[in-house]
């Protein structure tokens, strides 16, 4: 939003950081579940959930460099798409929020989670609806196309990262059946 360069890529550099963690983390969960994998009956369900998870930060570390070289190359954004993709980020973070809440309460049980993953749908609806609208609007800018078609890329990777959560807590649904 204030066309900060050299923040736009030191937030990148952490970001893609986030996301090498993310992977070995996902690494480890799929490696001690194949060392204790004959006694966990939901193994397959754990690790497509903890798959889904990582590519909401791998999507994150695409839309981060995009970002960056939207900065890096001085293109010009109009106010109007900047906020509405503030207000997309924003919806994105919500549905990943929900999303931390439905894991946090799968030892509740069922029925507790199945409200919270709820309240991902609900989310990411939202979402839905913010990206729509952005899209056609960055259609119709008279913007770069350089930068365009960027931001046309960062707002599908955003709202990919949304479908990511609510097919995540769908996993997280299965695995409350599981506890």
């Amino acid at each position: 939003m204030k066309n900060d360069k050299e923040k736009a890529t030191q937030l990148y550099g952490e970001i893609r950081n986030g996301q090498e963690e993310v992977d070995r983390a996902r690494r480890l969960v799929s490696q001690e579940l194949a060392e204790i994998g004959a006694i966990l009956l939901s193994r397959e369900d754990f690790l497509r959930f903890t798959n889904l998870t990582s590519e909401i930060a791998d999507f994150s570390e695409g839309i981060a460099f995009r970002l960056d070289e939207i900065a890096n190359h001085k293109w010009n954004v109009p106010m109007d798409i900047k906020k509405d993709l503030l207000r997309l980020s924003e919806g994105v973070f919500e549905t990943v929020l929900k999303l931390r809440e439905t894991v946090m309460v799968l030892n509740y049980g069922a029925s507790k989670t199945m409200e919270k993953a709820k309240d991902v749908e609900i989310a990411e609806r939202k979402v839905d609806a913010i990206y729509r609208e952005l899209e056609i609007k960055l259609l119709c800018s008279k913007m770069d196309f350089p930068a365009m078609v960027l931001l046309r890329d960062v707002t599908k990777l955003l709202e990919d990262s949304a479908d990511k959560a609510e097919d995540a807590a769908d996993a997280a649904r299965i695995l409350s059946f599981m506890m």
